[in-house]
């Protein structure tokens, strides 16, 4: 259990006063930390709670949030602060009540994920590393896109892969696919702050605008974003046809999207194991 008064006196630090005789509720979150709504006077709270190995996983999230709060594109919770007890790491943020998310709440979500992506660097990376769910995720800076990706991306899940035993042809599959990635880039692609996680259980609908949360921020090509929604769903028409109407996908984005899930295909199955096997396999087949 959190250790709230070490928490409740921080919030008081930062003038964010709880109410009287109020306690936090468990509400539902996700698989990686607790989550709690706690009432204040100035308004509800929504917490994360985790063991202090996650305070680093938390700072991140919270930088991320505030990366793309300063684009000024799409909402995302406000951050109130994170920190940590002797026992435990905490994320504070505003509290929003979702709803249901109709035609154009999509629409506007695919035209402001296309404006977030207008945001850029001249360079792929990201200052700090983050995670993506539990796996630490690498974002030194590489003037190289495909360099970065075959690096700090396929590589990486591609030997934690190796380490939890899966190895032999499907390893020499994925090293194919790695010696081909420059064959599935015409140029490099522009780099854009992307969320990096943008999967259906990570935007909602609030007071009729679209909000998006959880983001394993970096600065990379935006097919990844797009790569992402399509692999578990959660996402209508009207969400992509907003997004191209806004900024029009290049040449080759059908054969990249392949590659992109990989990753993510590649990440659950390091952290959940076999039942993601032939995905994996199947994306590897589809792009060899």
């Amino acid at each position: 259990m959190p250790d709230w008064s070490s928490i409740y006196q921080q919030l008081d630090n930062e003038g964010v006063h709880v109410a009287p005789d109020s306690d936090p509720t468990p509400v539902r979150g996700g698989d990686i930390s607790a989550a709690w709504r706690l009432s204040c006077q100035s308004g509800d709270l929504f917490i994360k709670t985790g063991p202090l190995v996650a305070a680093d996983m938390f700072t991140a999230e919270e930088e991320g949030l505030s990366e793309i709060a300063r684009a000024g594109a799409i909402r995302v919770p406000q951050v109130i602060t994170s920190g940590q007890t002797k026992a435990a790491a905490f994320l504070v943020l505003e509290w929003l009540d979702f709803e249901r998310a109709d035609t154009a709440v999509e629409r506007r979500l695919g035209e402001q994920l296309a404006e977030l992506h207008h945001s850029g660097m001249e360079r792929y990376g990201w200052h700090r590393d983050n995670s993506i769910g539990l796996t630490p995720q690498h974002n030194s800076w590489r003037d190289d896109w495909v360099e970065f990706f075959r690096e700090q991306r396929l590589g990486v899940q591609l030997r934690l892969a190796a380490e939890n035993g899966f190895g032999g042809e499907f390893q020499m599959r994925g090293a194919r696919l790695m010696k081909r990635l420059p064959v599935y880039f015409d140029d490099s692609p522009q780099s854009s702050l992307l969320h990096g996680d943008l999967w259906g259980g990570n935007w909602e609908c609030s007071n009729g605008k679209p909000v998006i949360f959880d983001p394993a921020v970096y600065y990379g090509d935006r097919e990844t974003d797009l790569a992402m929604t399509r692999l578990f769903g959660g996402f209508g028409a009207a969400f992509y046809e907003a997004y191209e109407s806004s900024w029009p996908l290049q040449h080759g984005h059908k054969e990249r999207q392949h590659l992109y899930q990989l990753y993510h295909v590649l990440n659950h199955l390091n952290l959940f194991g076999s039942s993601y096997l032939a995905r994996a396999d199947e994306l590897i087949d589809k792009l060899l």
